[in-house]
């Protein structure tokens, strides 16, 4: 949706690029410590996207309305 790189996600979140391709690589919600997930999250809102259901119920992606 951002067409953004993983070095772009890294440097907007904070977060190191081989922690990224770990949730990348990983199945369901990503382990990893909770900062690092919210990190993350707050980078791509402040971008504009909105996380919207949850894991059990179609979790997904769109832009902030």
């Amino acid at each position: 949706m951002l067409d953004w790189s993983r070095d772009d996600l890294s440097k907007k979140s904070g977060v190191g690029i081989s922690a990224l391709m770990r949730f990348e690589a990983s199945e369901g919600v990503p382990a990893g410590k909770i900062q690092t997930l919210q990190s993350v999250q707050s980078a791509f809102e402040e971008a504009g996207i909105e996380f919207i259901g949850t894991p059990e119920s179609g979790a997904g992606v769109r832009w902030r309305p």
